[in-house]
């Protein structure tokens, strides 16, 4: 008796296992962990927040040690490095262009390190491309999980430390890895808003949905944070109406929420007015807490006319030590107005290619992905350098691919590459 034969007696189930099902659970499990470090490579480090008490330096090299990390786990799944041609990183790709030739120029350590970090995140992003596509939005799953343990983290904490969570004014931070307000309502609003969606187009079971819509909108509303609010609002509408005519369950979500609204005007409206308002004063929330008057800074600074067209290089997006919090305005002031120009491009065409793409829960996930990022691309810091909203769109561009007609056959890859392209791949 031969020794395989021999195994398969004293282990019958190892019979039943499929190699090619195997090696899709394989590749799954590091494309996921790929994008898990490429999202905390977006995190930033603010020391003095953390239970932990990391040194500045440390904290800052274990979020910026993630990136390379990233890069040689993709070129495990994909090591002869083909892309799958899109649009929407070509566009993306133009602003490593710009950076390159700005910093070429500026000759700033600084500018050239965010240069280089750019040009490494967008090559992550073109190595999980043949991934893109897939049926069962296999980024999109990840990018959900990985929000829920950022907010589990948060979570825990405000258990272990409540003063550190609540020392931003009050406003809930995060205690464990140091995440200002504005992050987290952000994690919080994302994950919330695509629970429900994945909901609406009955992905996802209902008392799924409301655990975790609940638990995400509660850290919202600790956190004080306006634009996130507005943004999950404005993002789950439209993602609804987009496939309102095509789903009851929408529009019954649709009728109770306006009664909901309705109900809360007549009551609570008095509540709501000040939670919104965060004790500021007219004055304040005009300028939308002082916006405003650093993009007054940024619009009167001097520069040359390729200044104006390439701008200065990439920075921490802050003018004379303040921030800028502005998408449109970081752009202008580290990318020109070629770098507004590519990031208006980079909404336009998705916002163009959900109007030509077929009604479905995908381009629901994507429409509410892009509204999000464009609301908040006024008042924060968004996509033209390495951020969370970057993987927001990436995710977005990443449904709107286009999947294979034909259906995957058992324990096959189900990407838009066929089975045997894919094999070709991974070796």
């Amino acid at each position: 008796m031969n020794l395989p034969v021999a195994e398969l007696r004293r282990h019958p189930r190892a019979a039943l296992v499929d190699p090619i099902a195997a090696r899709e659970r394989s590749i799954r499990r590091r494309v996921c962990a790929v994008w898990y470090l490429l999202y905390f490579n977006t995190l930033t480090y603010s020391p003095g927040y953390s239970v932990l008490d990391l040194p500045s330096k440390v904290g800052k090299g274990l979020a910026q040690a993630a990136l390379p990390v990233a890069i040689l786990l993709a070129l495990t799944v994909n090591p002869k490095v083909k892309f799958r041609p899109n649009v929407f990183l070509s566009l993306v790709s133009l602003l490593v262009l710009d950076t390159i030739i700005t910093g070429a120029q500026v000759h700033h350590l600084s500018t050239m390190f965010r240069t280089f970090r750019l040009a490494e995140f967008i090559g992550a992003l073109w190595l999980l491309t043949p991934w893109w596509g897939r049926r069962d939005m296999l980024l999109l799953r990840a990018t959900v999980r990985l929000l829920y343990v950022a907010l589990g983290s948060v979570v825990l904490g405000l258990f272990l430390s409540p003063h550190k969570a609540f020392a931003y004014g009050g406003r809930l931070t995060g205690a464990i890895w140091p995440m200002l307000p504005t992050q987290v309502a952000q994690c919080s609003a994302i994950a919330a808003g695509l629970v429900i969606v994945l909901w609406l187009g009955r992905q996802m079971s209902g008392r799924t949905t409301l655990v975790a819509a609940t638990f995400s909108i509660a850290l919202l509303l600790l956190t004080h944070t306006r634009t996130a609010l507005v943004g999950l609002v404005a993002g789950v509408l439209v993602a609804g109406l987009s496939i309102f005519v095509v789903n009851a369950r929408v529009r019954k979500f649709f009728a109770t929420l306006a009664v909901a609204v309705g109900v809360a005007v007549m009551t609570v409206a008095g509540v709501v007015t000040t939670w919104l308002a965060r004790g500021e004063s007219t004055q304040g929330l005009t300028s939308l807490t002082g916006r405003t008057d650093y993009w007054t800074l940024v619009l009167n600074e001097p520069r040359t006319k390729i200044q104006e067209i390439l701008g200065f290089g990439l920075s921490n997006a802050s003018i004379n030590g303040l921030p800028i919090d502005s998408n449109w305005l970081a752009a202008y002031l580290q990318e020109g107005l070629f770098g507004v120009v590519v990031c208006a491009s980079l909404l336009v065409f998705l916002l163009v290619t959900a109007f030509f793409k077929s009604s479905g829960v995908q381009r629901a996930l994507a429409l509410f992905l892009v509204t999000y990022a464009l609301l908040a691309s006024f008042t924060e810091d968004s996509f033209t350098d390495v951020s969370p909203y970057l993987i927001y769109l990436t995710v977005a561009a990443s449904l709107f691919m286009t999947t294979s007609s034909r259906p995957p056959a058992a324990g096959t890859s189900q990407t838009a590459f066929s089975s045997r392209e894919l094999a070709e791949i991974g070796r």
